[in-house]
């Protein structure tokens, strides 16, 4: 039973990180557009504003990237988590399970990143629509 435990420990660890990576990842990206509008006002540029669209939605892609793990991770403590104590070899591969290109693609719209990233280029829209 100490075994599956520290499987379970072991892949917690790794949910946690991906799940810290995106928190990140959504301050990031809030900082980063909003300083390139800061500059547009500045210097009357709508430049910057079209530039804000590179990491909003580069941001975008990573955030869904690290989700997209994150649910295969949860996958993977589910499948251990009924396995047999002595089957547990402290695996961390995501073969056969949920994932891939389709899964991201899935999370790049699930409800979640709609709403926080889409808002977000959505602003840059009305920025610029505002300015131009």
């Amino acid at each position: 039973m100490d075994r599956k435990l520290k499987h379970l420990d072991f892949i917690q660890g790794v949910i946690n990180r991906l799940s810290t990576n995106s928190f990140l990842l959504k301050g990031w990206s809030v900082i980063l557009v909003s300083a390139l509008f800061a500059l547009s006002t500045g210097n009357s540029n709508i430049r910057f504003i079209i530039l804000a669209y590179l990491p909003a939605l580069a941001f975008w892609g990573l955030d869904a990237y690290f989700l997209a793990l994150e649910r295969s991770y949860r996958d993977l403590y589910e499948k251990v988590r009924m396995i047999d104590p002595e089957e547990i070899d402290f695996s961390m591969k995501l073969e056969g399970l949920s994932g891939g290109t389709r899964m991201w693609w899935d999370t790049f719209f699930s409800k979640t990143l709609i709403i926080f990233h889409g808002s977000i280029v959505t602003a840059i829209l009305v920025v610029l629509l505002v300015f131009k």
